[in-house]
């Protein structure tokens, strides 16, 4: 009986130990996961920013599907400009005399691919929309939209993912206290996003430390 008693109290002391190992261990080891998880999906995001901005830049708003953006950037071409200012003579009704008029020339020096000046010889943009370490085919969600502010209408995008897609394998508890984050240091809430629908803004809702990381 005793000797039962000394094997059944060696055992519950291997199962606490193991408890308390795991309440220490798991927030570091989720957090670990979660830092090199998210740097890969901003990576992403940031591509699609910046293919984003340059479709804007040419098309004069945002792509509203992957597929066009990625078409745009197999085959779309930079304008290099350059500004220079100019005079010539007009007659003057008023006056009844010839005048000089100032004004600015724009120049055009030639064009460069986007795919070039976005991702060099790099074809990773063709994937930009598989979202990173997700289990199966789960795709960034991108919108479109027109708004209006101060009297003027604005193009306006978002792309988002849901954490719980990407952490979808960590413990439930620790995935719920990282959907609850309300901190400057933490991603709020429980997506990663860029863009906005409702404010003119390119913008991610990451902190600068994940800036830093994919500078690095």
């Amino acid at each position: 009986m005793k000797t039962i008693l000394q094997i059944a109290l060696w055992i519950l002391c291997g199962v606490f130990a193991y408890l308390i190992y795991q309440s220490v261990m798991a927030p570091i080891e989720f957090n670990k996961v979660r830092e090199e998880r998210y740097a890969a999906v901003i990576a992403k995001l940031k591509d699609i920013r910046d293919s984003q901005e340059a479709y804007k830049k040419v098309n004069g708003k945002y792509a509203k599907d992957f597929n066009s953006l990625i078409q745009f950037i197999d085959t779309a071409n930079f304008t290099i400009t350059q500004q220079r200012d100019s005079s010539f003579m007009r007659y003057d009704k008023r006056f009844q005399i010839d005048m000089q008029v100032d004004t600015v020339v724009v120049d055009t020096l030639g064009f460069v691919k986007v795919k070039d000046t976005l991702f060099g010889k790099d074809n990773r943009y063709t994937s930009m929309m598989n979202v990173p370490y997700a289990q199966g085919d789960v795709k960034f969600d991108m919108k479109t939209d027109i708004i209006e502010k101060s009297g003027f209408k604005a193009p306006v995008f978002e792309v988002s993912v849901k954490k719980d897609a990407i952490l979808y394998d960590q413990p439930d508890d620790l995935r719920a206290k990282e959907n609850s984050h309300n901190s400057v240091e933490e991603v709020n809430g429980n997506t990663i996003k860029v863009g906005s629908l409702t404010e003119v803004s390119t913008n991610g809702n990451w902190p600068p430390i994940y800036d830093r990381k994919l500078e690095n």
